[in-house]
């Protein structure tokens, strides 16, 4: 069921990577942040980190930050690509080990406590941490760097945006293409070619396209079960553009929708529609989980809402901040993020539908806008 292919279609937003101003600011952050955790320096090994902070997107670097300088470590592959780094960066390629590398470099020298990201490496790597840096401390620096990152500056914004409306404009074009006879995958085939051809770099996650009793699984994969008249389908769905994702979720029915479906559906709309209500600088990410939750509990559907209500959306899918019962993040000006209410109830269907925000000082703005009434092919 692929369409033909086309070429890509510019994103025109002029995003060109870091900066060397945003690279400067955000080092400078990081810096503010290891000064107070009194830490000597940092060794960033998470991808998603290297690039908030440089703009490298290969799969193998390391950044170690000072107080006054920083240095990026990679192997000869990447010499090339590394050469665009902002210039405040030290660069350096090395064979081997890149921690051995940068032990070698002797740039560490005087550093008595480094900090790390221990939620972003095994323990193999912990101890080639130990054998590399011996006599350095090693401290976990818990989400530091994804705290710095939840708030979005203006370039940021704009990539989303454009990976928003390039989902947008994939779902208009998909739900003609939904009838009796058509396999999941096919749709999510569709999905992901049709993303490549209004110019996404990439599918930010597998589609999920889940019908029946299959929609019934927040994350069901994709298969080759035929859509059926009466089904619901679950479509989940986003794409990247210069790395920053969209995530989208809307649940249409084939042919006819139950008295009972509909009244599923309705909760979800206006569970999203009370949780999008909350949404403003200063608000506790779990008061907006619990507007929606009291909806869908207040009709009968609350052991059905078996997931957090969203989750912060950047360079990864998910990110701070966590909208849940448990937790703690407080909302900032110019987080973006999810809002995913969802019923599932076994044996039957699932309904969610799902949009991305921007978190303002006095509400919030839409990056979807893909119509969320019900939608009966």
């Amino acid at each position: 069921m692929h369409g033909p292919l086309t070429s890509q279609r510019g994103i025109g937003i002029g995003f060109k990577g870091v900066s060397l101003v945003s690279s400067r600011a955000r080092l400078a952050r990081l810096r503010t942040e290891l000064s107070r955790r009194e830490l000597d320096a940092m060794v960033v090994t998470a991808p998603v980190s290297i690039r908030y902070l440089c703009g490298f997107s290969g799969t193998n670097a390391l950044l170690v930050v000072k107080s006054r300088s920083a240095l990026f470590v990679t192997d000869p592959r990447y010499t090339e690509q590394s050469r665009c780094l902002p210039r405040n960066i030290i660069r350096r390629t090395v064979l081997g080990s890149l921690l051995e590398g940068v032990a070698r470099l002797g740039f560490l020298k005087g550093c008595h406590s480094l900090g790390i990201e221990e939620d972003s490496i095994t323990l193999e790597r912990f101890r080639q941490m130990r054998r590399a840096f011996s006599g350095v401390s090693l401290c976990d620096t818990y989400a530091a760097i994804e705290c710095l990152a939840s708030v979005k500056e203006k370039v940021e914004i704009a990539a989303l945006s454009k990976a928003a409306e390039i989902s947008d404009a994939v779902f208009k074009e998909i739900v003609p293409l939904i009838r009796p006879g058509v396999t999941e995958v096919d749709i999510a085939d569709e999905i992901t070619c049709r993303q490549r051809n209004h110019g996404a770099e990439k599918d930010a996650f597998d589609p999920i396209v889940a019908a029946g009793d299959r929609s019934a699984q927040p994350h069901a994969r994709a298969t080759a079960c035929k859509i059926r008249r009466g089904d619901s389908v679950v479509m989940d769905f986003g794409c990247t553009v210069q790395g920053y994702g969209s995530d989208l979720t809307r649940t249409v029915v084939v042919g006819l929708a139950s008295a009972r479906f509909r009244a599923m559906y309705e909760t979800v709309l206006r569970a999203r529609e009370e949780a999008v209500g909350k949404v403003r600088e200063g608000v506790e990410a779990r008061v907006v989980d619990a507007a929606a939750r009291k909806v869908i509990s207040s009709r009968g559907f609350g052991r059905y809402f078996v997931h957090s209500l969203g989750h912060g959306l950047g360079l990864s899918v998910h990110e701070r901040p966590r909208l849940s019962p448990t937790s703690a993040d407080i909302l900032q000006d110019g987080n973006v993020l999810t809002i995913e209410p969802g019923i599932y109830i076994p044996g039957y269907c699932g309904v969610r539908i799902e949009d991305d925000i921007v978190v303002r000082r006095a509400g919030c703005t839409l990056l979807t806008k893909s119509p969320r009434e019900l939608v009966i092919l």
